[in-house]
């Protein structure tokens, strides 16, 4: 029997536990995600029932320690599960993802007292979300102005923050702040910022391309009070703990890529065997053959460099940074290509919006762009290999 929770797998033997935690997630996809996609992405609505199955299944605590009552999960496992939630669904997919990264950084950067206070809400499955970008910072996320005032036992938040996923479903969002002006990076700290807290107002829903199923969000911290004991980690120190969330986030977003690719391409290899014109099935046409074996062939490389990156996590930490961007990179615009190629199989009806190709095409674009852009990603890989420079 498989197991029913991640908890459950994640205590299996290393050579058993990826299979059962990708079984486990594929029979939790087929069953509660499957039915629902076309409608979440249609109707633009957070799919709070989804979520539920998600703890029932302990997802949402994949990454809180043991001790906490979570599973104690490896990057390796979260990439796995990703890629087989978003081969479904890519909003699906990218909830779980985001409560992930949050988990980790929370768990990096608490000290104890503030590990026993917010991770066994994370295990009982409460939702937390990340504000970092900002209307004039972006990939350049050094540069973000919200300001985090001391006042005595408390600081007081002032800012705005865009894109944060799911910022008005969550309990607890994840915000950096700047509390020494002018110091750029060395000048950011992270606090848990309860969502109710007065000052903190939701200024906008955004209405997106793709990943309806996420909830997008603008809000503003206006006098926001939050006590010091809900700062994380050292003052001034929030720049590098981003750094460090980032760049694991990069594996588990090439993850999402992987799925979404597969998706498509076992949509279209289906498609392409049953439809026929000229008296034969559309498969046995040379030029589609090759559109299909490419596409295999691209998944099956980053599917490799995505779980090679996962494992340098812990094997090779030194190493991961560069590994992880040239995964985020490979992965997602493999996930593009892929999808773009699928709706090229199926054809016109791949363009309609009651077939998954179109849907699945939309949702690609976006892992190009966040947790650094496919063009940040290049930058950083070079970085790595030219080496500092000097000018003459």
């Amino acid at each position: 029997m498989e197991p029913a929770t991640v908890t459950e797998a994640a205590r299996m033997p290393d050579d058993r536990q990826a299979v059962a935690l990708r079984e486990m997630v594929r029979e939790l996809a087929a069953r509660h995600i499957a039915p629902r996609a076309e409608a979440i992405d249609a109707e633009e609505t957070f799919p709070g029932d989804i979520v539920d199955a998600y703890r029932q299944a302990g997802l949402l605590s994949l990454f809180v320690p043991e001790e906490y009552g979570g599973a104690g999960g490896s990057l390796l496992d979260e990439t796995v599960v990703a890629e087989e939630l978003a081969r479904t669904d890519v909003s699906a997919a990218l909830i779980f993802t985001t409560q992930s990264l949050c988990t980790d950084l929370l768990a990096y950067c608490a000290d104890d007292a503030q590990r026993r206070h917010y991770l066994p809400r994370v295990a009982a499955g409460r939702l937390l979300a990340i504000a970092l970008t900002e209307p004039d910072a972006g990939s350049d996320a050094a540069a973000i102005r919200t300001a985090a005032r001391r006042d005595g036992d408390d600081y007081v938040l002032n800012g705005t923050k865009h894109f944060c996923t799911n910022g008005d479903v969550a309990d607890v969002i994840l915000v950096f702040a700047v509390t020494r002006p002018g110091a750029g990076a060395r000048g950011i700290s992270l606090f848990a910022v309860e969502r109710e807290s007065a000052g903190l107002r939701i200024t906008r829903h955004d209405r997106k391309m793709g990943i309806r199923g996420t909830t997008t969000v603008e809000f503003v911290l206006e006098d926001c009070r939050v006590p010091a004991t809900a700062r994380l980690g050292p003052e001034h120190g929030g720049f590098r703990a981003a750094m460090h969330a980032l760049e694991r986030g990069r594996v588990a977003i090439a993850g999402v890529g992987i799925g979404v690719a597969q998706g498509a391409m076992e949509y279209a290899v289906g498609y392409a065997r049953e439809r026929k014109q000229f008296g034969r099935p559309i498969a046995s046409f040379q030029g589609l053959q090759f559109m299909l074996a490419d596409m295999d062939i691209e998944i099956e490389a980053a599917r490799q460099l995505v779980y090679y990156a996962a494992r340098l996590a812990v094997d090779d930490p030194r190493r991961f940074a560069s590994v992880s961007a040239k995964a985020k990179c490979f992965a997602t615009d493999v996930a593009m290509r892929v999808t773009t190629d699928a709706v090229q199989v199926v054809g016109g009806m791949g363009y309609m919006r009651d077939c998954p190709v179109e849907r699945k095409m939309r949702d690609a674009k976006i892992l190009q762009i966040f947790e650094g852009t496919n063009q940040v990603m290049r930058i950083l890989v070079a970085r790595d290999l030219v080496g500092p420079l000097r000018s003459e």
